[in-house]
């Protein structure tokens, strides 16, 4: 038997197209063997496990705007403009709670994406039970996934030091096949003429990050890497192996959005692309 995957691309706060696309699945009671989530992808793609319909947009539209939640004032307060205390204790363990017993009671697998900055290489971390206080330290883990380099801090965890796992493996569906997962929907947050150009601050990464060179020459690659994963995920479409869901042009908003009209615009096309082709990935799915 075939299983099926879900692979969610990051993007930062475009990743709510990705929300509004999950939550039209589990609206509609589809569902995987396992998923996989880079950055964003799984910081968002969590509340697929946890089976919290609505979460992701919700806490997103209520305190983005919040200096406490992503600002410059954080970035010079902590080091990390994502402030880690906000977004991963005090928002899921306090203001919009986030359910950790369903989450380990999903039988479905869920993989995070960190890149260890001292190979270059990226990190798969499974991740059973995403308390801050389990055995996982999967929390951690998805503050890892999703520190952006040079405005996040490198996260040290069981002795590596890591980033953001878009630097990487930015869509991880090569991986994801090789863990026996056949039959995968990709969610991207750029449409499918996106090209990646070089890194416009690698030369400010040169100077900041100079203690980690293999991380810089990833980083100098990202582009090659990403534009040649977008081309293997279209070839796999065609052969029938993947059903790939992205917006149909830029979605225009940066990754640090504010502004919640625009977050719940860019929510409301994933919903929107998923409800189009409702049937057609339920057809993918089931068969």
């Amino acid at each position: 038997m075939k299983k099926t995957g879900l692979v969610l691309e990051g993007g930062a706060l475009r990743a709510m197209f990705s929300c509004g696309v999950t939550d039209v699945l589990m609206e509609n009671g589809i569902t995987f063997d396992g998923m996989i989530g880079v950055s964003a992808g799984a910081c968002f793609g969590c509340n697929v496990k946890s089976k919290q319909n609505g979460r992701a947009i919700r806490f997103n539209m209520k305190y983005a705007g919040d200096k406490r939640y992503c600002s410059w004032q954080s970035f010079l307060k902590t080091g990390n403009m994502f402030n880690q205390e906000f977004g991963y204790h005090t928002i899921p363990y306090e203001l919009d709670p986030f359910d950790f017993k369903a989450f380990k009671a999903n039988p479905m697998e869920f993989y995070a994406v960190a890149t260890d900055v001292t190979t270059g290489f990226p990190v798969y971390k499974k991740i059973s039970d995403l308390d801050e206080n389990g055995p996982d330290n999967g929390m951690k883990w998805l503050r890892a996934s999703a520190a952006m380099p040079l405005v996040q801090k490198v996260v040290q965890i069981d002795g590596l030091k890591l980033l953001d796992g878009g630097s990487s493996d930015s869509i991880p569906l090569k991986h994801f096949e090789n863990l026996g997962y056949t039959k995968n929907v990709v969610i991207l947050t750029q449409p499918r003429d996106f090209v990646k150009k070089p890194n416009s601050a690698i030369l400010l990464m040169k100077i900041l990050l100079h203690k980690y060179p293999n991380f810089i020459k990833t980083m100098q690659n990202r582009h090659e890497m990403y534009n040649e994963q977008t081309k293997y995920v279209f070839e796999q479409e065609k052969i029938g192996n993947v059903l790939v869901i992205c917006p149909e042009k830029s979605l225009g908003i940066s990754r640090t959005e504010k502004n919640p009209g625009e977050l719940k615009r860019i929510y409301e096309e994933g919903r929107k692309t998923a409800l189009d082709q409702l049937e057609k990935i339920r057809k993918f799915v089931a068969g």
